[in-house]
């Protein structure tokens, strides 16, 4: 049986979640991140547990906050991705192939990035991954061989060696 700030909870969500989403979707450059910063939006409503029914104005207020945290997240994350593309360049020097895949990582969606570094900066093997993931074995699997792929379509032709590094 549920609470009734559980029922309370459910009833906002199902009222409020379609007004949210569409105030994020008009803000951000995916459904992806539209879908996490609107259900951030729901958890600091469940965690701050009002009293009354919040108000959608503040609903859009706690969703705009979370977006600006979400651009200023991508900012510093854009402005270590660049930092570490000049210590590689500035390291092997500007046509090596490092930079490449440095430049093909940058290019990647970031599960995609993730798993590779999982593998092959942290050399770990798909049964870690999963545990990290919080997936299947066999998902893991699958996943690492799409980053693979992804990852083997952003490199330069002229880069075949690291290319089958990577399990090409």
């Amino acid at each position: 049986m549920l609470s009734e700030r559980e029922l309370a909870f459910i009833a906002i969500h199902k009222d409020s979640y379609p007004l949210v989403f569409r105030f994020v979707r008009r803000r951000v450059e995916s459904v992806e991140i539209a879908e996490e910063i609107a259900a951030d939006v729901f958890r600091v409503v469940w965690q701050k547990s009002p009293e009354k029914r919040p108000e959608p104005a503040w609903l859009l207020t706690v969703a705009r906050n979370l977006i600006g945290n979400a651009y200023r997240s991508r900012e510093r994350q854009q402005a270590l991705h660049e930092k570490l593309r000049a210590a590689v360049a500035l390291r092997f020097g500007e046509g090596s192939e490092n930079v490449a895949v440095q430049d093909a990582m940058d290019r990647l969606r970031g599960q995609e990035r993730e798993i590779l570094q999982l593998a092959y900066w942290d050399g770990l093997g798909c049964s870690e991954i999963a545990r990290v993931l919080q997936c299947s074995e066999s998902a893991a699997k699958v996943r690492l061989h799409r980053a693979r792929a992804a990852f083997r379509k952003q490199m330069p032709a002229n880069a075949e060696s690291t290319a089958q590094k990577m399990g090409a």
